[in-house]
């Protein structure tokens, strides 16, 4: 979700440009605890490409990853799947890589914002009806989970009355993860080979 343009939003650069770290005198300063990646449990839901390359950086950080998939696997390497009961317990990072459908909607709610760590952080760049958007704010609001980073919504752009655009904690991108023009020249070259390969008489991504 972070790119080189998005770092004018993180709050220490404003403060190194408004002269507070040199006001210190000190060689590092920070307003607030800063949390060491490693060792924390990162838990994946949904476990298609996205959700394996998210597993793949979350190793590489040091972190234990879980994933909670439909089609139960075999722990393999460093990844350890789990029933997502287990997973909203125990992680410290979720992220959510899962498909929207009448399964999904609404996979975070309430009750299973309940299971999760107070301490825990909430990402979604999958699909913005996988969250209960008022109970995610009330989460928040409430203390019961320490943080959400969102580049997805229910409803795109949103609404004013939207209750996530004036929560505590909770960093909303404006579905931009995908937006690299590298990325979007992969959909259209994967987009031209589908049509291709259908004219061939070999369809792929075929959705039955």
């Amino acid at each position: 979700m972070l790119f080189l343009t998005d770092t004018l939003s993180i709050p220490a650069i404003f403060e190194v440009k408004k002269g507070r770290w040199s006001s210190h005198n000190d060689f590092s300063f920070w307003d607030f605890p800063l949390i060491e990646l490693s060792g924390k449990t990162f838990g994946i839901i949904g476990y298609g490409n996205i959700g394996k390359a998210v597993a793949v950086i979350a190793d590489a950080l040091g972190m234990e990853v879980l994933v909670s998939t439909r089609s139960q696997k075999f722990s393999e390497g460093s990844v350890r799947f789990v029933d997502k009961e287990s997973l909203l317990k125990s992680s410290d990072v979720i992220s959510l890589h899962c498909a929207f459908n009448d399964e999904t909607k609404h996979l975070i709610n309430s009750q299973t914002l309940s299971q999760m760590k107070s301490s825990a952080f909430l990402i979604n760049t999958g699909r913005g009806q996988l969250v209960d958007e008022q109970a995610l704010a009330n989460a928040l609001n409430n203390g019961t989970l320490a943080g959400a980073g969102l580049d997805v919504l229910s409803t795109e752009p949103p609404s004013p009355q939207n209750p996530l655009l004036t929560v505590k904690n909770c960093i909303i991108t404006p579905h931009v993860a995908w937006a690299t023009q590298s990325a979007r020249r992969r959909l259209m070259d994967v987009a031209v080979h589908n049509v291709r390969s259908f004219i061939d008489g070999n369809p792929i991504n075929v959705v039955s």
